[in-house]
């Protein structure tokens, strides 16, 4: 097939309109009339760079009946290219009969559950442990902490099957290169399982939470009948390593799990599992994240700042945004995982420790916007070698609970109040989502004084870009320190092995190789495969 991008319409354009464009596009190679067998739309995105025409772009893959000669008249022709093959080829089979352990799988956040997926696709039923509850347990358990500020350390918004991608908008986009076309499958599982179709063409496609948990209830169902094994409530308490290969896993039951090829997919938050990892001497190194809080507006005011006249319309739908800062003090501030028509949500994983993030549904109908409003920080910020970075979110984490009052309630603050550097007393026209509840106060203290600079500056300069980023009632609820992982599990760039332990595969978020659903399932992918050739011995499929 061809392919033709930059397909630009109006907002309120038909299917003809699009057939139109479509075909006068095809004439300029040459293709006319029945030469044309037929379309379908790979991406479709909106422009908004000008709000006073936001334009729908599509790209576009052709079908002719003489491609070879539609190919030779493409040269020279701009937004035309030959559609790549965007098809899943597997790169190994579990061999027949074969006595060799099977792969073990750590953690089954998205990166563990592709990865559990790909290596049940290919025979070689894997085992997958995850120290948290199935996933309706596990939500069950969370909202114990939304609503009655009981937490469970083991199964929460970060742990349980799902991971954290569970309880978050559902982006399905990513800015990492991807030669081999792993998120067409990625996407393509997800639909299978459930997802709409719509994630296929949209250009920033999402699910949301309520989708997300059918879905991986039916990912899990297909790695059983495949002939994998899942494992709840199992966790990894220590790794044996032999000669500097793994040889097995110590489990939280007290069983031993023969193993020498697993992949640890164990999220941004399983922080003993990375000091027990360090213990053993598994490799690793501290890596920058970010600091920060979620800020809250109405979902009405980002659409009419974003989309102009055409806000509400419903191919736009729920506005978001990308904002960043470079700040007099060196850093810069930036938004993280903006939730269009989401709610803010508590996503703490340890006892005594306030930790936010966002979330959204689907139809993204929340009265609020929310982002995180964050600000980078290096190890430099951090010293003390690899584990430092915990330790240092730790600490924001404690002074997060000891502000919201030390019941799970979260610190919060008007912006109005935060830029002027008074306290709040109360809340204003915007009304909080975070649950339990935020208590009004002053974040000055809530996190290191150059992040509260960078952001007390940023939010004014963002204004510029974005009217009414600065209003006065607008909230920021403390402390967003879960941005990405704090340290990063190296591993060779050919077999994806660790550094310095054979047979042991980081992967995903948490071992510093991914950052969100989309990202983290693709790794998962690649290191099912790297699993899947060392299995075989390097035989093909």
């Amino acid at each position: 097939m061809l392919r033709l991008s930059e397909v630009k319409l109006p907002l309120d354009h038909t299917e003809s309109d699009l057939d139109a464009a479509v075909r006068a596009g095809a004439a300029q190679i040459g293709v006319k009339g029945d030469g044309l067998i037929g379309y379908t739309v790979f991406r479709r995105a909106h422009d908004a760079r000008k709000r006073s025409d936001i334009k729908l772009t599509y790209i576009i893959d052709i079908e002719v009946r003489d491609e070879a000669a539609a190919i030779r008249r493409m040269a020279g022709k701009p937004n035309w290219s030959v559609t790549p093959d965007m098809a899943y080829h597997f790169v190994a089979r579990a061999p027949q009969g074969g006595t060799h352990p099977r792969p073990v799988v750590i953690g089954m956040g998205p990166c563990g559950l592709l990865a559990g997926l790909i290596l049940a696709q290919s025979g070689f039923r894997p085992i997958i442990l995850e120290r948290g509850k199935e996933v309706r347990e596990r939500t069950k358990d969370t909202f114990g902490l939304w609503r009655k500020s009981v937490l469970n350390p083991e199964s929460n918004v970060q742990f349980g099957e799902g991971g954290a991608g569970t309880f978050s908008d559902g982006k399905l986009y990513s800015q990492i290169k991807d030669p081999k076309h792993y998120g067409r499958k990625v996407l393509n599982e997800f639909v299978r399982a459930g997802a709409p179709e719509d994630i296929l063409y949209k250009a920033r496609p999402h699910i949301g939470t309520f989708r997300l948990v059918s879905m991986v209830e039916k990912m899990r169902a297909e790695i059983i009948e495949l002939g994998g094994e899942i494992r709840f409530e199992t966790r990894v308490d220590d790794i044996d390593i032999d000669g500097g290969q793994v040889r097995g896993l110590k489990l939280s039951n007290g069983e031993y799990l023969e193993a020498d090829h697993v992949i640890m997919a164990v999220g941004h938050s399983a922080r003993d599992t990375f000091e027990m990892l360090h213990e053993r001497g598994v490799f690793m190194e501290a890596k920058p994240f970010s600091l920060g809080f979620r800020i809250e507006h109405p979902q009405g005011l980002i659409n009419r700042s974003r989309f102009g006249k055409f806000a509400g319309n419903k191919l736009l739908g729920a506005a978001d945004y990308k904002v960043v800062h470079h700040c007099s003090n060196g850093r810069s501030v930036y938004s993280f995982c903006m939730c269009p028509g989401g709610t803010v949500v508590a996503a703490a994983s340890e006892p005594g420790r306030v930790v936010t993030n966002g979330m959204s549904q689907y139809k993204r109908a929340e009265r609020n916007a929310n982002a995180g409003i964050v600000v980078g920080i290096t190890p430099e910020d951090y010293p003390g070698g690899p584990l430092a970075g915990i330790e240092f979110q730790r600490k924001w984490e404690e002074r997060a609970f000891e502000l919201g009052g030390g019941n799970y309630n979260a610190p919060g603050q008007l912006v109005g109040d935060f830029i002027a550097g008074r306290a709040s007393t109360s809340l204003g026209s915007v009304e909080p989502s975070y649950k339990p509840g935020v208590t009004p106060t002053d974040l000055s203290t809530s996190l290191p004084d150059y992040v509260i600079e960078a952001i007390r500056e940023g939010i004014p300069e963002i204004d510029k870009k974005l009217p009414g980023f600065a209003l006065h009632d607008a909230v920021l609820t403390g402390v967003e320190t879960r941005t990405s992982s704090p340290l990063r599990i190296r591993r060779n760039h050919d077999d994806y092995q660790s550094i310095n332990v054979k047979g042991l595969y980081p992967a995903g978020e948490g071992a510093g190789y991914a950052g969100g659903i989309y990202s983290a399932a693709i790794d998962g992918i690649e290191v099912a495969e790297a699993v899947a050739l060392s299995i075989a011995g390097g035989r093909a499929a």
